[in-house]
C-alpha cells in the first residue's frame, strides 16, 4: 500500500545540527562585529575579527557536534551490544520484557506476547532497540553528518553579517548589521519551522528574541571597552 502521509521525523538529525549551526553563525558573528564596532575599531579590524570568528566558529561547531554526537553513538552501540548478549543468554526474559512493553501500550497480554514472539522471530535486536531502547534508523546518531551540517551552515550564517560589513560604511554599520541579522534570523526560524512542519511564527520570534539579546549584550560590552580603553 502506498504511504501518502508526509512525516518529517527523518530530518531531525541533520535539521537540528543545521539550524544550530546557521543560528550560531549569524548570532555569534553579528555579535562579534557589533562588539568590535561598538569599541570604535576600524572597518579593517571589524572585518578581520568577523572572518576569524567565521573560521574559528565553523571548526568549533564541527568539532563540538562530532564529539557530542559520537558520544551518543558510543552509548547506543554499547546498549545494543548489551542487548545482543542478553538476547543470547536469556531470550525468555527478553521476550517477557518486550511483551510487557506492548501490554503497557494497550495491547491485551496474549496479543502482546504474540506480537513480541513474531517481532523477535523477524529481528529480535531491532525490536528491542526500537521499543526498549528507543533507537531507530530515524533517531540514530550520525556524527559526521551532524558535524558537516553544523559547520557548513555556520559558515553560511556567519557570512551574512560579513557581507554587510563589506558594503556598509562604518558610520551605519551597527544598525545595518543588527537589523539585517535579525531579519536573517527570522527567515532562518521560519525556514527551519517550515522544513520541520512546525509553527513558522513561533520559531521566527524565538530565534529573533535570543539573537537580539545576544547582540545587545555584546555591543554593550564593546561600548564599555571602547570607553575605558
Amino acid at each position: 500500500m502506498k504511504h501518502i502521509e508526509r512525516h518529517r521525523t527523518h530530518r531531525i538529525g541533520w535539521l537540528r545540527a543545521a539550524v544550530l549551526g546557521a543560528n550560531d553563525g549569524i548570532v555569534s558573528t553579528a555579535s562579534l562585529v557589533l562588539g568590535v564596532a561598538a569599541a570604535h575599531a576600524s572597518s579593517k579590524s571589524i572585518l578581520i575579527a568577523g572572518v576569524a570568528g567565521l573560521v574559528a566558529g565553523a571548526m568549533s561547531m564541527a568539532a563540538g557536534e562530532y564529539v557530542s554526537v559520537s558520544s551518543q553513538s558510543d552509548t547506543e552501540r554499547a546498549d545494543l551490544e548489551r542487548e545482543r548478549k542478553e538476547l543470547a543468554t536469556d531470550p525468555e526474559h527478553e521476550h517477557a520484557e518486550l511483551a510487557a512493553i506492548y501490554a503497557g501500550r494497550g495491547l491485551a497480554a496474549g496479543l502482546a506476547a504474540e506480537v513480541a514472539t513474531q517481532l523477535m522471530a523477524h529481528d529480535a535486536l531491532g525490536a528491542h532497540a526500537r521499543d526498549e531502547l528507543g533507537i531507530s534508523d530515524t533517531t540514530t546518531a550520525r556524527p559526521v553528518q551532524a558535524a558537516l551540517a553544523s559547520a557548513g551552515t555556520f559558515a553560511v550564517g556567519a557570512a551574512l553579517p560579513l557581507v554587510i560589513v563589506f558594503v556598509v560604511p562604518v558610520a551605519a554599520l551597527m544598525w545595518a548589521v543588527a537589523g539585517s541579522s535579525l531579519l536573517f534570523l527570522a527567515l532562518l526560524g521560519s525556514l527551519s519551522a517550515h522544513t520541520g512542519g512546525a509553527s513558522m511564527l513561533a520559531a521566527a520570534a524565538r530565534v529573533t528574541f535570543w539573537g537580539a539579546l545576544a547582540m545587545a549584550l555584546t555591543a554593550g560590552v564593546g561600548a564599555l571597552c571602547g570607553v575605558t580603553a
